[in-house]
C-alpha cells in the first residue's frame, strides 16, 4: 500500500523488522488485529537481514554516510580487504599468496552485474557438478582461479548475513516455526559437523553416539568414558547426589572431578555445552542436555541453517502477518508519538508523511529509540566477521560441508570465537568458494582487534608473508554491533504501551528473541493464543467455490471464508515452491515437524 494513504487507525503499529518485532506482527495479525508495519530501511528484517555482495557494499556505503544519525544502531568498522580486480587468486590445496590494497570499504556496486537467481533444476545440477571426485581423479584437475571481479558479478549468489546464528532442532524458534505453519515459507539444510580448533588445529568434535564410536581421535577408555557422562547429563536431574556438592562451583571445576582426559573436558567444554569455563555447574549441565536432547531429530547434529540466510526467517514471519491482512510500508518511519494527557499513553503516531495514525500499541526496535528516552546507556557490543574463502576450513571428502567451529580464546583475556562455515549448496555463497562468519562478544571494542588473532591462525590472508596452509581469504569485513539483550524495560522513558525489542544477542540460537516477542505479545493481548497455525492452502475455502465446499458447516461459516480468502491469496504465490525438505538427509532439505519418540538417548554398551 502506498505509504501516503494508509488507513487513519490500527490496533498495533510495529517500526521494525527484525525477529522479534516481524514474529510479534505475524501472532497479532494471526488473531485478527489490524497491524501496521514499517521500516525506514528498504529492505526487510534490520539487523537481521542477509545482503547479496553487492547489497552488502551498498549497506557499507550507507552506514559511512549515515553512521552520524543511524550511529544509535550499530558501529561498523570497515576494515574489509580484498584482492584487485585483475589479480587472481589461485584456489588450490596449496595457500597461494593474494596481494592489493584494502579496498573493500571503498568498493561501490557495479552495474549490470545483477543475475537472476538459479532455477531449482538449475541448482540440483550445479549440485551434481559439485560432487566431490576421490583423491586420484582431483589431482589432475586444473587449478581455479577466483578473482574479485568474478566475486562481483556473481554477488547474487551470496547472501551475506549480518547476524551469525544457527536454529537449535529443539529451540523456541524451530517449534514457533512448526507451530504457527510459518515452516513451510522456508528450507533448511542440516548443520553437518561440529569441529573445534585445539593444539593449533581443527578437529571434528563426536558428539552423537554414532560419532563417538566411529572416532579415530578417541581412545576406547575415552569413548566409555564420554558415553557415560553424556549420559548422566540427558537425565541429571534425577541424580543430584552427582552435582549439588558443586551447585555453586563452575563447570568446569565439575568436570575435572569426572575423571575425565583433557581432551574430553575440552569437547564438552566449547563443542557440547559451549560455555565458558566461569559458569555455573547446573547451567553447563542444562547446556549439555539440551545439546543432547536436539541430536537427532533432522540429522546428525543439533543444528539447522535456513538456506538463502538467516534474514529469511523475518521475511516468512512477514509474509505470514501480510495473509492475514498486517501493511507493510518500507522507506517508512515515524516521526514522533501522540500521547494522552490523562493516561500518558500512546494513542497516535506521526509518520513521515506527517500523517496521524491512531493504534492501541506501539511496538518499536531498540535502535530507533534515540539517547533521550534511555535512563541507561549501557550496552555490550559484538564483534562480527564476514570472509569469503576459497575451501573448507577442515577439508573432507563432501566439499558441501556445513561446519560449526569453536575456538577458544588464543590469547589470555581474549574472547571465545565461534565460527560457522557455509558452502554453496546453502544457498549463501557461489561455487568453489565458502562464507565464514566468526561472532565473539567484543572484549575490546574492535572487531578486528577481537577476531583478527583467531583470523591469522586458520587462515591465510593477503597480510601474512608467511606460508599457512589455511583456507586463503578473498574477502574481508570486520564490525560491530550493538547488544541490548540484557537492557531492562525500565531502562526507556517510555508509555506504558510502547513496547521495545531489543537487538540480536551473541547466543548461537535465537531464544532470546523468541521468548522477548511472546512476553510482548501476551503484554498487548494476554487472552490470546500466541502465534496459533495458520490453514494450510489446501484447506481454505474461496468465496464462490460452492462445488469445493462439500458437507455440512461451509454455508454458516461466511466470516471464516472471507479470512481464509485473503490467506489463501498469498499464500498460494508460494505453490510450487518445495515445502521446508521433504526429506531427511545431511545433504537434503529438512522438515520442521513434531513426533514423539525421535529423542535420542545415548547409550553405553557397557
Amino acid at each position: 500500500m502506498a505509504a501516503d494513504n494508509l488507513p487513519s487507525e490500527f490496533d498495533v503499529i510495529i517500526l521494525g523488522t527484525g525477529l522479534s518485532e516481524s514474529v510479534i506482527a505475524a501472532a497479532c495479525s494471526r488473531v485478527g488485529q489490524r497491524v501496521l508495519h514499517v521500516d525506514r530501511r528498504n529492505y526487510y528484517a534490520g539487523n537481521w537481514a542477509s545482503f547479496t555482495f553487492n547489497g552488502l557494499l551498498s549497506w557499507i556505503e550507507e552506514y559511512k554516510v549515515s553512521l552520524a544519525v543511524f550511529g544509535e544502531v550499530e558501529r561498523c568498522l570497515l576494515e574489509s580487504s580484498s584482492v584487485e580486480e585483475e589479480e587472481p587468486v589461485v584456489a588450490s590445496d596449496e595457500a597461494s599468496p593474494a596481494s592489493g590494497p584494502d579496498a573493500g570499504a571503498e568498493q561501490t556496486q557495479p552495474e549490470g552485474q545483477e543475475r537472476e537467481v538459479p532455477s531449482q533444476a538449475e541448482e540440483t545440477q550445479g549440485e551434481a557438478q559439485q560432487a566431490s571426485p576421490s583423491p586420484a581423479e582431483r589431482q589432475p584437475e586444473p587449478k581455479k582461479k577466483i578473482t574479485y571481479t568474478k566475486i562481483v558479478k556473481e554477488g547474487r549468489r551470496f547472501n551475506i548475513d549480518l547476524v551469525s546464528k544457527l536454529m537449535f532442532s529443539r529451540g523456541s524458534l524451530v517449534d514457533l516455526l512448526i507451530k504457527s505453519n510459518v515452516s513451510r515459507y522456508a528450507e533448511f539444510k542440516n548443520v553437518t559437523r561440529i569441529l573445534t580448533y585445539r593444539n593449533g588445529k581443527v578437529e571434528q568434535v563426536p558428539c552423537s553416539r554414532a560419532d563417538v564410536f566411529g572416532s579415530k581421535q578417541l581412545t576406547v577408555v575415552e569413548k566409555r568414558m564420554l558415553m557415560k557422562f553424556l549420559t548422566f547429563c540427558l537425565d541429571f536431574e534425577q541424580h543430584p547426589e552427582e552435582y549439588q556438592d558443586f551447585s555453586e562451583h563452575s563447570f568446569w571445576d565439575f568436570l575435572q572431578t569426572k575423571k575425565l582426559t583433557e581432551n574430553l573436558q575440552h569437547f564438552i567444554l566449547h563443542s557440547i555445552a559451549m560455555v565458558i569455563p566461569e559458569v555455573c555447574t547446573v547451567e553447563g549441565l542444562r547446556a549439555t542436555q539440551h545439546f543432547l536432547r536436539c541430536l537427532g531429530r533432522y540429522g546428525n547434529t543439533p543444528f539447522l541453517f535456513p538456506l538463502y540466510g538467516l534474514g529469511e526467517i523475518p521475511q516468512c514471519f512477514c509474509r505470514m502477518c501480510a495473509v492475514f491482512g498486517g501493511i507493510y510500508c518500507l522507506r517508512h518511519s515515524v516521526q514522533c508519538l501522540v500521547l494522552d494527557k490523562e493516561s500518558g499513553k500512546c494513542k497516535a503516531v506521526i509518520d513521515t508523511h506527517g500523517q496521524r495514525i491512531s493504534c492501541s500499541h506501539f511496538v518499536v526496535e531498540d535502535g530507533y529509540i534515540g539517547a533521550d528516552q534511555r535512563k541507561n546507556t549501557d550496552s555490550r557490543q559484538i564483534s562480527r566477521a564476514v570472509l569469503i574463502t576459497d575451501r573448507s576450513i577442515l577439508p573432507s571428502d563432501s566439499e558441501q560441508q556445513i561446519s560449526l567451529v569453536t575456538v577458544p580464546p588464543v590469547e589470555p583475556g581474549g574472547p571465545l570465537v565461534r565460527i560457522i562455515e557455509l558452502c554453496s549448496s546453502t544457498m549463501t555463497c557461489m561455487l568453489d568458494t565458502y562464507l565464514v562468519h566468526l561472532t565473539c562478544s567484543s572484549a575490546s571494542g574492535s572487531a578486528q582487534e577481537d577476531l583478527a588473532p583467531v583470523v591469522s591462525r586458520l587462515f591465510h590472508t593477503p597480510a601474512r608473508e608467511e606460508e599457512s596452509r589455511g583456507p586463503t581469504v578473498l574477502w574481508a569485513l570486520y564490525f560491530n554491533m550493538r547488544d541490548t539483550s540484557a537492557v531492562d524495560r525500565s531502562s526507556y522513558d517510555l508509555p506504558s504501551n510502547v513496547h521495545v525489542c531489543a537487538s540480536p544477542d551473541t547466543a548461537l540460537g535465537s531464544d532470546h528473541s523468541i521468548k522477548l516477542a511472546e512476553a510482548v505479545f501476551r503484554q498487548l493481548l494476554p487472552d490470546e493464543e500466541f502465534c496459533p497455525p495458520a490453514p494450510n492452502p489446501e484447506d481454505i475455502i474461496y468465496d464462490g467455490d460452492g462445488p469445493q465446499g462439500e458437507g455440512p458447516g461451509f454455508e454458516e461459516a461466511a466470516p471464516a471464508e472471507g479470512a481464509g480468502a485473503q490467506g489463501g491469496e498469498s499464500a498460494g504465490r508460494q505453490e510450487g515452491k518445495e515445502a521446508v525438505g521433504e526429506t531427511k538427509g545431511a545433504g537434503d532439505s529438512v522438515t520442521p515437524e513434531t513426533g514423539a519418540g525421535d529423542e535420542p538417548s545415548p547409550t553405553s554398551d557397557e
